[in-house]
């Protein structure tokens, strides 16, 4: 990649793709329903959630204990282990520009899916909109500075996904 932050890319190309019948696609860091109701907001048609739904039952990678803990393999499609996979191997003209990690394991992926779509209902809610397309005509975006609440911190699903494992 080149480094454009995906909500910038999204709001800077979606009219000009619109506007010539293409569709744009969010394609990068979408870790919660907060970045999905982004992506939508900013003017994407479509969204990718590979690292959003690695580690999951559902999702392709193996998976390892260690140390009494379960996780799963997860890479990106431009990564080597992809194109070994899927490709023969890396062209020679190319150069591997993903990674292949060990994500946590996460179980089924129902309650991050059902988290997901609760989200994105909800920030249709707030913007007005009845559906996904109309997002982007009603949403507004702010630069705030500050990235964390010090007094409620992160929404971090992993947390309630570990307690529903645990019998919470």
């Amino acid at each position: 990649g080149v480094g454009y932050p995906q909500l910038s890319a999204i709001i800077e190309c979606a009219d000009a793709a619109h506007g010539l019948g293409g569709h744009i696609i969010g394609d990068g860091g979408i870790t919660c329903p907060g970045d999905a109701a982004k992506a939508f907001g900013a003017g994407a048609d479509f969204i990718m959630c590979g690292g959003m739904f690695a580690g999951h039952d559902e999702a392709a990678g193996e998976l390892i204990e260690r140390g009494g803990k379960k996780y799963k393999l997860f890479y990106g499609m431009s990564s080597s282990t992809a194109m070994d996979k899927h490709a023969g191997g890396v062209a020679e003209y190319r150069s591997s520009e993903g990674k292949t990690v060990e994500v946590p394991y996460k179980g089924p992926v129902a309650d991050t899916i059902r988290d997901l779509l609760g989200g994105l209902r909800s920030s249709c809610t707030y913007v007005g909109a009845r559906t996904l397309k109309e997002m982007q005509g009603r949403t507004t975006f702010v630069r705030v500075t500050q990235q964390l609440n010090p007094v409620f911190g992160t929404h971090d699903m992993s947390k309630d996904i570990k307690a529903k494992q645990a019998g919470g």
